[in-house]
């Protein structure tokens, strides 16, 4: 299960997605604090069926955890070159 929410910005649909367990959690890059807070990712849960309609349909994705990571590897949305990880877990954005 997925937490997806969907920003609507001037011509873009930006769908911010995180693994179910890390909503909320605070990750540390560098001494810069990753909050996977709210109010950017917690629009709803979904499963694997609609985060990957969703993930058609945006225009930008940002992607947090291993479970949306590989899914966006199997449809092709990323390369696995393009990830970086965040205290262990992996983050991933991509624009159509």
């Amino acid at each position: 299960m997925f937490w997806v929410k969907v920003h609507r910005i001037k011509d873009h649909i930006v769908a911010a997605v995180c693994d179910e367990e890390l909503i909320d959690k605070k990750l540390d890059f560098d001494g810069i604090i990753f909050h996977l807070n709210r109010k950017f990712y917690g629009g709803e849960i979904v499963d694997k069926e609609k985060v990957t309609k969703i993930l058609e349909n945006c225009t930008i994705g940002n992607l947090v955890g291993n479970n949306i990571i590989d899914l966006a590897i199997e449809k092709k949305y990323i390369d696995k070159n393009n990830i970086i990880s965040i205290n262990g877990v992996p983050h991933a954005q991509f624009i159509k």
